[in-house]
């Protein structure tokens, strides 16, 4: 694994026994000596630590800079308060998801945490269309999730005035003489920090987080099955060019002012494909969630099929659930079995499991709203 990049927690990884593999061009921990059944449990009970450092950090400053992302993302974005953040996607000219990402309003920039598989891509698309206009610097720094149901208590020795943030709120702050630049979100379901700090300074600020006794290192494995309960995509595989943001459920992430009727309406990519398929419901598939009897997880790429056999979908993300006890899925299905409580089928080696399609999240969230 000698031609993949690190994160600046690599060697803290490698002497908490973490199994490595790549992962997004990265040497990345799959779990620790812990397992992933255990870890997955451990953070919907009481707090984990994931290294997302892999992911890419960019600001974009400039004059009106909201409006300036607004011709790349259909989110509302001049209407995000300062210290806040949202939910966005990159769409492309032919409806399709370029990348799935959060935009911060940080007041004389905005933040934005893009993908790792896509960050190369993100930057190259951001400089083509804003370079011109706008100032858009990669940023060198750590990132860490804090999250489960006891990452507040933990916060409040650290940080209290963190603990005031709710749900999708974003604040700078000082911790142990440490700039820190913490959003109260996460990819887990649950209540939680994602915190940026300096790469020089990321491994002592995890040790510090890990010397808690509520926190436990968690790896890629139980991330991989805490968002799927969650009901979250995972990009490249839930979503992807070829998927539109209607197909993928992600209506919500396109904001009220930019679809028809909107002060600002369309302006973004695909706008006509992806503004059609709000107004008109005329697409044929839609991403739903999908849960099974039995124990045998139902994987990636499995087809779904009718009850006569006919091929209506494909999964596109699967694993067993340890929160509910069952295999959990999601995948694409034809509009016709888009329903609740329709039943399809999952081919797995040759055989047909009966799978329902079921509301997400699997879980309850336990978002902090205050």
């Amino acid at each position: 694994m000698s031609d993949l990049k690190q994160t600046p927690l690599h060697a803290l990884h490698l002497k908490l026994g973490a199994k490595m593999v790549p992962f997004a061009g990265y040497e990345m921990p799959v779990q620790y000596p812990l397992g992933v059944k255990k870890e997955h449990e451990h953070t919907r009970q009481k707090c984990g630590l994931f290294d997302v450092s892999h992911m890419g950090q960019i600001s974009v400053s400039g004059n009106n800079v909201a409006e300036a992302l607004e011709t790349l993302i259909p989110a509302d974005l001049v209407g995000l308060a300062k210290g806040t953040q949202r939910y966005g996607l990159f769409t492309s000219t032919e409806g399709g998801i370029i990348d799935d990402l959060m935009v911060v309003n940080a007041g004389d920039h905005f933040y934005l945490v893009v993908n790792a598989a896509c960050k190369d891509q993100d930057l190259a698309h951001l400089r083509l269309n804003l370079a011109s206009t706008h100032e858009i610097e990669t940023l060198d720094r750590g990132l860490l999730a804090l999250q489960g149901p006891q990452a507040r208590d933990v916060m409040q020795r650290l940080c209290p005035e963190a603990c005031e943030l709710v749900f999708m709120q974003h604040g700078r702050f000082t911790i142990a003489g440490q700039e820190v630049w913490v959003s109260r979100s996460g990819y887990t379901g649950e209540d939680g920090f994602e915190i940026s700090v300096a790469a020089d300074a990321c491994e002592a600020f995890a040790e510090r987080l890990l010397a808690e006794p509520e926190v436990e290192a968690i790896g890629l494995g139980a991330r991989d099955s805490l968002r799927l309960e969650a009901g979250l995509c995972l990009y490249g595989h839930d979503m992807d060019m070829q998927t539109t943001p209607v197909e993928a459920g992600l209506i919500w992430a396109i904001g009220k002012p930019r679809r028809h009727g909107g002060e600002r309406a369309g302006g973004f990519p695909g706008a006509d494909v992806i503004l059609h398929q709000v107004d008109a419901k005329d697409h044929t598939r839609k991403r739903v969630g999908l849960l099974a009897d039995g124990r045998a997880p139902v994987r990636e790429g499995a087809t779904l099929v009718d009850e006569a056999g006919n091929e209506i979908g494909v999964v596109t993300s699967g694993s067993f659930g340890p929160s509910i006890g069952k295999p959990v899925a999601m995948g694409y299905v034809t509009r016709e079995l888009e329903a609740p409580q329709s039943t399809v089928y999952a081919v797995v080696r040759g055989k047909q499991l009966p799978m329902v399609v079921t509301p997400m999240p699997f879980v309850k969230p336990g978002y902090y709203r205050g």
